[in-house]
């Protein structure tokens, strides 16, 4: 990309997890960068951050930052995206939104450029990233949705702790440390938000991610069932998701049972997956290949094994989907979306 135009770059959240991913691939991608500026909250401003052999100092993002900015991304929160995307679209500058802020605003594009990248046009300034769970899951989905129809999908995640920040992942470890050496274990983190009881995580497994909604689910589990619907444009599919904290650092995975509309044979499924952008097809049960978490870390692709037809369903699949909840769930999937609009306005 190095003949493109170069572009005025501004990552919120630029200490956080995403936003350090999001850094250290715009740099492997050699994104045509003339200016990168590094925000984050007052806490964080002034530290300093590697970039291409130097030093970018980060500064407190505020109103005022995004003057001259031609593309925002956004991964510090709900609430700061809120207050502050308004502003960096005034300034001119495109906004791709890693939280839930603008997902289900209609007027906000939703994009898995694997998936919808054909929606990407008709943004207002903001392109959202969807939820790094549901990423995953419409990546293996669309082919199949595409070829045969998909009447209902049941989905059960097992998410790594990193996707509840960095201050998770410590909690983590010190508290498998503190099981090990036989201490009491004092949970301060998880469930993230302002709940009221937190839980142990190390050698646990918490069904609860964000916050429960009146109807049973929690918000992270209805992300998933509004954000495929709109992501495969198709309102008519049946969603329903459990969401689980496990202690794995990095990687979420998902067992995942899909209905689709047509008949199906099996060879035809792994073919159309095989085939499929972003999917990488691991499926070998006689060798006990299949996807798992820690091989899947610090890559970009979507894992996808263990295909087996229903045996009480004719057209239902069971498949099991596993991706780097950093990378393609959050920071690649932005920067990917980045490169887009950088060969668009080249």
């Amino acid at each position: 990309m190095s003949n493109q135009k170069q572009f005025n770059v501004a990552v919120v959240g630029a200490t956080g997890a995403v936003g350090q991913n999001i850094i250290k691939l715009l740099e492997e991608r050699n994104f045509p960068i003339n200016e990168l500026k590094l925000l984050s909250s007052a806490r964080s401003a002034g530290k300093a951050v590697p970039f291409k052999r130097s030093e970018i100092t980060v500064q407190e993002a505020m109103p005022q930052s995004f003057e001259g900015i031609d593309i925002a991304l956004f991964s510090a929160g709900g609430e700061v995206s809120k207050t502050l995307v308004p502003h960096a679209v005034q300034s001119g500058a495109i906004v791709i939104d890693n939280t839930n802020a603008f997902r289900m605003d209609p007027d906000t594009p939703l994009i898995v450029p694997e998936v919808n990248m054909d929606q990407m046009n008709g943004h207002k300034g903001v392109i959202a990233n969807p939820n790094c769970s549901t990423i995953q899951l419409v990546a293996a989905l669309k082919p199949l949705h595409d070829c045969y129809g998909i009447s209902k999908v049941i989905v059960s995640t097992y998410q790594a702790v990193s996707g509840a920040g960095v201050q998770a992942i410590e909690e983590t470890l010190r508290q498998s440390r503190e099981v090990l050496d036989g201490h009491e274990v004092k949970p301060d983190i998880l469930p993230v938000g302002s709940l009221p009881k937190k839980h142990q995580i190390a050698f646990n497994a918490i069904p609860q991610i964000d916050k429960f909604e009146e109807n049973g689910f929690t918000l992270e589990e209805m992300k998933m069932i509004r954000e495929t619907k709109k992501i495969l444009g198709d309102d008519s599919i049946e969603v329903t998701a459990t969401c689980v904290r496990i202690p794995v650092i990095y990687g979420h995975s998902e067992s995942v049972y899909v209905e689709l509309k047509k008949d199906f044979v099996m060879e035809d499924i792994r073919s159309i997956l095989t085939n499929a952008p972003g999917i990488v097809l691991q499926d070998d049960p006689k060798q006990q290949l299949y996807p798992l978490a820690v091989n899947a870390a610090g890559r970009p692709d979507v894992f996808v094994g263990r295909l087996r037809k229903d045996l009480n369903h004719m057209r239902a699949l069971n498949m099991w989907i596993v991706s780097d909840n950093l990378l393609k769930g959050a920071a690649w999937n932005a920067v990917q979306i980045a490169e887009y609009i950088a060969i668009e306005q080249k």
